[in-house]
């Protein structure tokens, strides 16, 4: 593993806790010099500081990437300073679950903000700075809700199938930069993120419904993302990736 990404350069949002943290952690092992991108300050320097001691490299850039300015801010301010950009992961995220009747404005405005514009913002200032000649690799952060859905999830669904769409179009758009886009689709893994609507009935019911008998993690998402973005998955492009144990493609 060490040495696949030597020399790179990554990007990830929301990497101050759950699967962005995972993957940052990861791409500095692989010898990245990675962005760690939250809005929170604190998040940002205890992640840093996590792969520093790791003996990896990191540069802090504590924004907020539900703005196309505030995006922009993460991506051009990261090529500057490390001097190029290789790898950019769209993880951020902000969630609610709300049934039909309990959807309300403010809640659908800042999860398009955070989970689908800034998606789209991320690829338009990658594609800005990455260079053609290197070409480069995106990975979006989906999920199998996109694919299968759950009750109380039609917004969160919807985005994300929305961020489906979004990795198809721009692999057609920006294969020709050598730039590659391809998203993955994590079932529910247990994060801090995801611990207030955990119970060990729901865990259990899950478990029993996955064909590898067990819950996935964050190091098993960020595998599938760092995989994506070496040159390992050098003619993968415009793919979705179920990171699930099986469970969106089988009936238990």
């Amino acid at each position: 593993m060490a040495g696949l990404l030597a020399g790179r350069v990554a990007l990830v949002t929301g990497a101050g806790n759950g699967i962005g943290r995972a993957t940052a952690r990861r791409l500095a092992a692989m010898g990245a010099i990675v962005g760690v991108n939250d809005l929170k300050q604190d998040f940002v320097d205890a992640a840093v500081a996590e792969i520093e001691q790791a003996g990896g490299r990191a540069i802090g850039i504590a924004c907020n990437v539900a703005s196309r300015d505030g995006m922009r801010q993460a991506v051009l301010g990261l090529a500057e300073q490390a001097g190029r950009l290789d790898i950019v992961v769209n993880n951020a995220a902000w969630v609610r679950y709300q049934a039909v009747p309990d959807i309300a404005p403010e809640t659908v405005e800042r999860m398009l903000d955070i989970g689908f514009k800034a998606v789209i913002w991320g690829i338009q200032a990658a594609a800005e700075v990455m260079d053609p000649a290197r070409g480069g690799s995106i990975v979006n952060v989906a999920s199998t809700a996109g694919l299968r859905a759950t009750p109380s999830s039609i917004v969160y669904s919807g985005i994300k199938a929305g961020v489906m769409g979004i990795t198809r179009a721009a692999a057609a758009d920006l294969g020709a930069r050598g730039i590659r886009v391809n998203a993955i689709a994590p079932s529910a893994v247990p994060t801090e993120g995801t611990a207030k609507h955990r119970t060990a009935e729901k865990d259990a019911k899950r478990i029993a419904r996955t064909p590898l008998g067990r819950l996935g993690t964050v190091e098993d998402i960020a595998k599938a993302i760092c995989f994506l973005a070496t040159d390992q998955a050098s003619f993968v492009t415009g793919q979705v990736l179920a990171v699930d144990g099986g469970i969106t493609t089988t009936n238990m």
